[in-house]
């Protein structure tokens, strides 16, 4: 059956495939099927240029756009590296790490090592030893998960 869709489409289905694959990618992004498209459309013209010869079988046609996936994947990769440098806000997306530093008082007091300061127009709980309300605090760290902040007494 695979022979038979091969022979009528002839080079051609690695085009339509290739084709197929990039506009996955621009309908939906994600970069990945953009390298896949790109091995597709490189066995599409050289299915082009060596179609009559003996050797290219739909095996080797596959086997060809295996091995071009995982090259063009990994070259892919390399080259998408070199465009994440030095960002200039690298806390944008962070705001619990933006607050480190921060002085703020006590909303709520610290008991059993946990508490509320107000930052901003934020209620942030905290984490420190235990402090009365109204108490000068400076931020000292922020969570992974910036949910959470570690204070000491000022």
């Amino acid at each position: 059956m695979i022979d038979r869709i091969v022979s009528e489409l002839g080079p051609w289905n690695w085009m339509v495939l290739g084709f197929v694959l990039l506009v996955m990618e621009i309908v939906a992004p994600g970069v990945f099927m953009l390298w896949i498209g790109i091995a597709a459309l490189i066995v599409g013209a050289v299915s082009l240029a060596i179609w009559d010869a003996a050797f290219w079988t739909w095996q080797i046609q596959v086997l060809a756009f295996l091995v071009l996936s995982l090259i063009s994947a990994f070259v892919g990769k390399k080259l998408m590296a070199g465009r994440h440098g030095d960002v200039d806000q690298p806390l944008l997306n962070r705001r619990g790490a933006q607050m480190v530093g921060k002085l703020a008082t006590l909303a709520e007091p610290i008991k059993n090592g946990r508490g509320r300061i107000k930052l901003g127009d934020t209620l942030w709980r905290v984490s420190g030893p235990d402090l009365p309300a109204g108490t000068q605090v400076r931020v000292v760290s922020a969570a992974d998960t910036d949910l959470e902040l570690t204070v000491e007494a000022v």
